[in-house]
C-alpha cells in the first residue's frame, strides 16, 4: 500500500486488495470444486464395497441354502 502516515488509501490501493481478494476467493473455489469431486468418488467407492459385500453375503447364503437341501 501507497500511503503516508496521515493520509486516506488511494483508490489504486483499493483496487489491488480488490484484485487480491478475487484471486483468493477463485483459488478457494477451486478447492471447494475438488473437495467436491473427492467427496462424491469417495461416496461412489464406498456404495460400490457395500453392494459388493451385499452380493456375497447373498451368493454365500444361497450356497449354503443349496448344499444343505441337497444332502438331504
Amino acid at each position: 500500500m501507497t500511503t503516508n502516515p496521515n493520509s486516506e488509501p488511494t483508490l489504486t490501493d483499493v483496487l489491488e486488495k480488490l484484485d487480491n481478494l478475487s484471486t483468493k476467493v477463485e483459488t478457494l473455489s477451486t478447492d471447494v470444486e475438488r473437495s467436491n469431486d473427492k467427496f462424491d468418488n469417495y461416496q461412489k467407492a464406498t456404495q460400490w464395497v457395500v453392494q459388493l459385500a451385499f452380493s456375497l453375503i447373498a451368493s454365500a447364503t444361497i450356497t449354503v441354502i443349496i448344499t444343505s437341501v441337497l444332502r438331504k
